[in-house]
This record gives C-alpha cells, sequence and structure tokens, in this order.
C-alpha cells in the first residue's frame, strides 16, 4: 500500500489491480528493455520490469526482458547491433541507478535504435532523474512515458492516475464505499473516503490535483471537491433533491453540474470562487451527465428530450442545444478527446451495453467493448485508450480498450465490486 497524504484515510487498500493483456496489436513495435546496471539487484529488476510492464501493457510493443536476455548492455555504445537485430528487435532500452547518498538515487535511460547505420545503433535519447528509492517506480513510468513518445510520436500516459469507486457487499443489505485513486497500473492506491452511504462520478479537476465527486452521507446527496494529497475537502453543492454529475471546466474555476432544485434535473454551471450558479438547461426532460470540451465553449450532456436517451452539445456562448449522437436508441455517459475528435459513450444494442466510440466530425460510430455489462467510461488523456467498468459474473471491475478496439486488457480487482472510472489529465 502507497503512503497517503496528510489528511487522507489510512485503510487498506480495496483494489490493487492487476493487468491481463487479452488482445493486442498484430504490428507492435519490438523492443528489447535490459537490466539496468547498479542500485542492487531489486532496485536494477524494479525499474526495468516497470518499463517493460508499461510498454507490454500498451499494446503497443513487443517486448523483450528484462529476463532471459543474451546480451546485457548498460550503456549505447555497448549496444551490439547485429545481435539485437538478430533476435528482432528494432530498439533497445538500456539504463542505470547510481546511489546519490542520503537515500537519492540518479536513474538514467537511454533508447537505442538498432537500425541507425552504426555498429552501435543510434541513441535516440538519454535522459536521467533523481529520487528517492520510494519515488523509483514514478521515475520508471516517467521513463516508459518518454519511450512511448519517441516511438509512437504521441504522449505517454504511464505517470496518470486513475479514481474510482469500491463496493464491498456486507450482508444484510448493507454495503461500504470508498473512493479510491491509484497510478494508472493500480500501484500506489489512496483510500480517500470510506462511507456506508453511496458515493458516485468522480471527475478530475485539469491539474489532476482535486477530484469532485458525489456523495450521499447524512442520507442526502451533496457535491464535495476533494484535494487528492492533503485530503482536505470542500462542499460545494447540496440543494435540495438531486445534486449530481459534477466536471470541472477546463480552466478549473467552475464545475457543471446537475440541480432538480426546479423539478426535472438540469444543468447548472457552479463558480467555484463566487458560488455563483447558472442555470444552463430547463424544462420537462432528464438532463446529465455534462462534460466539457477542452476549449470550454460547449458541454456534451445526455438528455432524454427526443425520447431515449441521447448525447447533446450546449453551447456555453449561446445557449444552443444541438443533438450529437444518432446511431442506436441509446447513448449516455459521454467521454472527450483532447482534441475533440473523438467521443467514447455507453452504447445500447440488442438490449446490452457497450463501449462505443464516435468520430465526432464525421458521426461514424464503432463499437470497441464485448462484455455487454459495460458502462462509465472515461477516455486517457493522451486520446488512445478507454478505461471503463464492467463485470465477471457477478463481480464489477475495470478494462481498458483502445480506440479502436485492438488493444483489450482486464483489470480484475483484489476485493470489491470497483466502478465509475475516472482516468486523470496528465501530471506534470
Amino acid at each position: 500500500m502507497g503512503l497517503l497524504g496528510v489528511g487522507l484515510i489510512s485503510l487498506p487498500a480495496y483494489a490493487v489491480l492487476d493487468l491481463e493483456l487479452t488482445q493486442g496489436v498484430a504490428a507492435a513495435i519490438p523492443i528489447a528493455v535490459v537490466p539496468f546496471s547498479g542500485g542492487g539487484a531489486a532496485g536494477q529488476a524494479a525499474v526495468s520490469q516497470i518499463i517493460a510492464q508499461d510498454l507490454a501493457h500498451s499494446g503497443e510493443f513487443r517486448v523483450q526482458g528484462p529476463t532471459g536476455l543474451g546480451q546485457n548492455p548498460t550503456t549505447p555504445n555497448q549496444v551490439d547491433v547485429a545481435y539485437w537485430r538478430s533476435q528482432g528487435d528494432d530498439n533497445v532500452v538500456v539504463g542505470s541507478l547510481e546511489a546519490m547518498g542520503g537515500g537519492q538515487y540518479r536513474a538514467t535511460v537511454s533508447l537505442v535504435g538498432v537500425y541507425g547505420g552504426q555498429a552501435t545503433g543510434r541513441t535516440l535519447f538519454t535522459q536521467s532523474f533523481t529520487a528517492p528509492a520510494e519515488s523509483l517506480r514514478a521515475v520508471a513510468h516517467r521513463m516508459s512515458d518518454l519511450i512511448y513518445q519517441q516511438l509512437t510520436g504521441v504522449r505517454g500516459v504511464f505517470s496518470t492516475r486513475v479514481a474510482y469507486i469500491v463496493v464491498q457487499r456486507l450482508g444484510g443489505g448493507h454495503s461500504r464505499y470508498a473512493l479510491d485513486v491509484a497510478d494508472v497500473d493500480g500501484f500506489h492506491p489512496q483510500t480517500l473516503l470510506v462511507s456506508d452511504e453511496p458515493i458516485m462520478s468522480p471527475a478530475w479537476s485539469p491539474d489532476a490535483r482535486k477530484l469532485a465527486y458525489v456523495s450521499f452521507e447524512g442520507k442526502r446527496a451533496a457535491i464535495f471537491v476533494q484535494d487528492v494529497l492533503t485530503g482536505s475537502r470542500m462542499r460545494v453543492s447540496n440543494a435540495p433533491g438531486i445534486n449530481g454529475a459534477p466536471a470541472f471546466s477546463p480552466d478549473g474555476r467552475s464545475l457543471a453540474l446537475v440541480l432538480s432544485t426546479s423539478g426535472n434535473p438540469n444543468l447548472y454551471l457552479l463558480d467555484l470562487a463566487s458560488h455563483h450558479l447558472r442555470p444552463l438547461t430547463s424544462g420537462w426532460s432528464i438532463d446529465t451527465e455534462p462534460v466539457f470540451a477542452s476549449d470550454g465553449r460547449s458541454l456534451l450532456f445526455t438528455s432524454n428530450r427526443d425520447g431515449n436517451p441521447q448525447i447533446y452539445r450546449y453551447n456555453l456562448e449561446n445557449s444552443a442545444i444541438s443533438r450529437v449522437t444518432y446511431s442506436g436508441e441509446y447513448n449516455a455517459k459521454a467521454s472527450l478527446s483532447p482534441d475533440g475528435r473523438l467521443m467514447a459513450c455507453m452504447h445500447r444494442e440488442g438490449g446490452q451495453f457497450y463501449i462505443a466510440v464516435q468520430d465526432v466530425p464525421t458521426g461514424r460510430v464503432d463499437v470497441v467493448s464485448q462484455a455487454g455489462s459495460d458502462e462509465s467510461p472515461s477516455l486517457a488523456p493522451n486520446g488512445k485508450m478507454i478505461i471503463y467498468a464492467t463485470t465477471s459474473g457477478s463481480q464489477g471491475m475495470l478494462a481498458q480498450v483502445s480506440v479502436d478496439g485492438r488493444i483489450r486488457l482486464l483489470l480484475p480487482a483484489r476485493e470489491g465490486s470497483v466502478q465509475e472510472p475516472a482516468w486523470s489529465p496528465f501530471v506534470n
């Protein structure tokens, strides 16, 4: 269990997530990850193993190592290009750990391309980090991010985090709910809140430092904003009736939320500094699940205003509303890619629920999940993967799928049912 920040509830994590790759990409990039030199056997194995797992779990790499390799170079000039070519590798990761005193380590990683025209290949980058021993896992994720970006042209998400709800059935009709946050690979879990009443709808602030969520503590719904590091929190809405589905604006200054003070659930915009509440929608329909476009000029939301639930766009500049989804009788819970071109959503087909991806400009829709009990999609901040909730038997768990449906991973929970994942923005 990871160290908890000041003010966090110190309880064992309910779910450390284990990743199982169930389908990958045929044209994966071949890469070898060599054990790092120095730092002791445990440190060498840990850093190189984390990098290998990160790259393998992305589905976009065919990884050899860090064990079972015929050669173990530790610097770029030791890379034998002919050997690694014979092993079918295009790239080799080498590195070192150096104790600096005071519990600090310098970790250095190099990425070498074996098709560079030189006997020792072409060094694509070398990067060093200084960190205490307990932060070497985070350093390894940062190294994975650099390797991923160098070879794919897309920023890696191995240093990001995931928030989710864990539900434990206690018997007698009682349940315990926990709001947890973990690294995207499931390590370093934190429990931010435990309650005997439901917790719902976690949503990240754009700087990944805070979470908004709905809590039913005290037997009524209220929306809170909580600091992930310190655990301090503030109640921002406890209006009569529904308080639901909070979503931060891209500048972090406002929350879109759902209130039923006028009778039916409608959308509002709450200024977090002034507490000014701006009504956005009104009428008889149920309007819910707002999510901002990255430019902050519009938001998507779910509404039954045309009968069945569909996704609509609300223009914050002129209040115009337009329908976004037309494929299928039920589409809900939108999540947008940073460039706004792709939208993940819940999509009903044949009475079952799947995760679908819509190309927003063209309207093309592709179903990318398979279980038929899939919900709560959340796109990664690089727009490449979706994390969502699914079930296996009666057990709720998380899963990931690429936006093209070719990469699928299961993340089984060790205890409880896991639901409502929210992928963090990039952590700078």
